[in-house]
């Protein structure tokens, strides 16, 4: 009888085993998934306070997402720069990612900035690093709707945690880009085993410019001395650091965009042609 007992337990545990084993993964990638409902949000508000600029919808991977282009003077826009926001927001996000997106078109540059995957609210930093593969095709998807729009030089621009989203993707397959630049780009704790930014940065061989503020946060200054020497050969990396400003950029705004606009001249060739 005792035995009948202990082996009747094993069965059973060994049937929650196998439950768990089946069901883990559609947890992990419900867990994963990005707030659709949120985006949504957003969007209805976007439609209802944009000015300039227009709104598209871009799928990827089955679902489809916002997107805001905006156009410069000229009939056909051979730059254009995708913009990607920070941790929980969107496409007209204040105060750096609408002032890109509004100033560069003065310039002969189009934007077409991306809604991200978000999470819910007050999620953090650590639970939106599963959401990086779907970033990736996000990214993939505006590359493929400048292209259309005939677009000949492409340029990847990331503020916050949309800048680790922009080095990931450009780190895991070679794209169209041209040129990539990470605003206040974080390096996350070394017990987080899946992000490894530094090697993301070794992969990239294209122009980089890294920019952040002197007060940023504590994993974006403290790890500037190691994102230089990890870009070492990359002739092409530059790293800016700003006085007197925070991840906000708060005070000056505008010398962040005036910062990047005079770098994507200079690599670009004052937007004719990328060297």
């Amino acid at each position: 009888m005792i035995y009948k007992v202990k082996r009747s337990a094993v069965v059973n545990l060994l049937k929650i085993v196998a439950f768990a084993l089946w069901a883990l993964p559609l947890f992990n990638s419900m867990c994963l998934a990005s707030d659709e409902k949120r985006e949504a949000e957003f969007a209805d508000d976007i439609k209802k306070t944009l000015v300039i600029g227009r709104i598209v919808r871009l799928e990827a991977e089955g679902k489809n997402f916002l997107g805001l282009y905006t156009e410069t003077e000229r009939t056909v826009s051979k730059s254009v720069v995708i913009i990607l926001h920070d941790l929980g927001g969107h496409p007209n996000q204040r105060q750096v990612v609408d002032t890109l997106r509004v100033f560069l078109p003065e310039h002969d540059w189009a934007t077409l900035a991306l809604q991200m995957p978000v999470r819910e609210i007050g999620a953090d930093k650590n639970d939106y690093y599963g959401l990086l593969p779907e970033t990736r095709a996000r990214i993939q998807a505006g590359i493929k709707y400048a292209k259309d729009n005939r677009a000949e030089n492409i340029v990847l621009i990331g503020y916050g945690l949309g800048s680790l989203m922009a080095l990931y993707a450009q780190s895991e397959q070679s794209s169209a880009i041209k040129a990539l630049v990470t605003i206040s780009l974080p390096v996350p704790d070394a017990n987080i085993k899946t992000v490894k930014v530094l090697e993301y940065i070794k992969k990239i061989k294209i122009p980089m410019l890294d920019i952040y503020g002197a007060l940023d946060t504590a994993d974006v200054v403290d790890s500037a001395r190691d994102r230089r020497l990890a870009a070492k050969e990359n002739p092409g990396y530059r790293q800016i650091k700003i006085t007197d400003e925070d991840r906000r950029y708060l005070h000056d705004e505008g010398l962040v965009v005036k910062r990047i606009y005079s770098w994507l001249s200079q690599v670009s060739g004052n937007s004719s042609g990328f060297k």
